[in-house]
C-alpha cells in the first residue's frame, strides 16, 4: 500500500451520515458503480469534482447511521484517498479499514479549509496541510489496524495469515 498521498480537500461537517455519504436511493446499484453517488447526500456535483487522490475531510463521529458498507466503497470509487475526521463511528471506522482504505483521525479539522493541499504520510503518522504548514499527528492507525489497511483489507491480510499456516487460522 501507498504510504505517501497527496491531495485537496473536501470540507464537510459533524456528524456525516452513511445516508449522505451514499443515500439509500443508490443502494440498489451494482456495487462497482457507487462511486458516482459518493457523497451526493451533502453535494449533489461531489462525484463530478473529487480528483483522484483527493481526501475528504470530516468533524466528529463520521460515518454515523446504519452500517452499509458501500458508502466506504463510494467514497474508495470516487477516487478519494483517505477520510480524515476528528472521530468515526465505529462500525464505518472498521469497514473502511477492512476495504484497505483509510480512516485517519486527527485532533483537530477546523482549520483545514476547502481545497487546501493536503499530505497524508502513514510512515510518518503525519497530515500536513501544505496551504498553512501545519503538521497534525495522526492518533490512530497502529497496530492491527495498520497491519489489515497495509495488506489492502481484511480478506488479503487473513489470506497473508494462514497462508503460512498450512490452512490453519490464526
Amino acid at each position: 500500500m501507498r504510504q505517501v498521498f497527496e491531495g485537496n480537500a473536501w470540507v464537510f461537517g459533524d456528524h456525516v451520515n452513511t445516508d449522505q455519504i451514499l443515500p439509500g436511493r443508490f443502494l440498489d446499484r451494482p456495487a462497482e458503480e457507487v462511486g458516482r453517488y459518493a457523497l451526493v447526500g451533502l453535494d449533489e456535483i461531489f462525484p463530478d469534482r473529487v480528483a483522484p487522490g483527493d481526501f475528504v475531510v470530516g468533524g466528529v463521529n463520521f460515518g454515523c447511521g446504519s452500517s452499509r458498507e458501500t458508502a466506504v466503497l463510494a467514497l474508495k470509487q470516487a477516487g478519494v484517498s483517505a477520510v480524515i475526521a476528528r472521530s468515526f463511528a465505529r462500525i464505518f471506522f472498521r469497514n473502511a479499514i477492512n476495504n484497505g482504505f483509510p480512516a485517519v483521525i486527527i485532533g483537530d479539522t477546523a482549520e483545514i479549509r476547502q481545497g487546501d493541499r493536503l499530505r497524508l504520510d502513514l510512515s510518518a503518522r503525519t497530515v500536513t496541510d501544505l496551504r498553512t504548514g501545519a503538521v497534525l499527528p495522526v492518533q490512530n492507525l497502529t497496530g492491527t489496524s495498520l497491519e489489515i489497511l497495509q495488506h489492502g483489507g481484511i480478506v488479503a491480510y487473513t489470506l497473508a495469515r494462514i497462508g503460512g499456516r498450512g490452512g490453519q487460522t490464526p
